[in-house]
């Protein structure tokens, strides 16, 4: 006899990633188990494995929709040509640096971050998370570089160097290191990217 029980409906997507990103947030991978992330959402952890495969995969997927909320608002910004180049590249600095301490998208990649030596899928896919965040700024330096608010150089090398600034900026003021703060962040970046850029002010 089949069973007559009506099935829970499956949790959108959406729902899995942001209650993901918050536990992983507050407690960290390690201690995140699929048992205990499927009793948050009202599902079994296989059935969270069936789409899932592993903490690993859960991992990077939920990163990768953590910055496709950002994708949107980035690309707006960035794209708003009646806007300065310069102001630009600040609304730029500031999407990407964490809010503050415990910043749930930047705990993400420091995860991310810790467990990627050990596997090339979560390599292969921070690699592609990163390409976008990369290849806007590209496209900023070099729009800025033709108008002459910046100096001449390679866009992809500079904003390689701009992007590996924020990137060490980034991590204390998400950890919550003494001193380390979003803005005196802001402000360090600003005027590195000034002494790299070059340019008119």
């Amino acid at each position: 006899m089949a069973d007559a029980r009506p099935r829970r409906p499956a949790r959108p997507r959406e729902e899995v990633f942001a209650t993901a990103r918050a536990a992983i947030a507050e407690h960290g991978l390690a201690k995140l188990t699929m048992a205990g992330l499927g009793k948050q959402l009202q599902m079994s952890a296989g059935h969270l494995l069936y789409y899932f495969g592993s903490k690993d995969q859960l991992l990077l997927e939920t990163l990768r929709w953590s910055e496709d909320q950002l994708g949107a608002r980035r690309h707006t910004a960035l794209t708003d040509t009646g806007r300065d180049v310069r102001e630009r590249l600040g609304e730029y600095t500031g999407l990407y640096l964490p809010e503050g301490p415990g910043d749930p998208r930047w705990i993400l990649w420091v995860e991310v971050w810790g467990r990627s030596p050990a596997s090339a899928e979560l390599r292969q896919g921070q690699l592609d998370i990163e390409a976008p965040w990369q290849a806007d700024l590209v496209a900023l330096i070099e729009e800025g570089t033709a108008s002459g608010r910046f100096g001449p150089g390679s866009a992809t090398e500079r904003a390689s160097q701009i992007r590996a600034l924020l990137d060490g900026l980034a991590v204390p003021v998400a950890l919550g290191l003494p001193g380390a703060r979003r803005g005196r962040a802001l402000d360090l970046a600003e005027s590195a990217c000034r002494t790299l850029l070059g340019g008119t002010d």
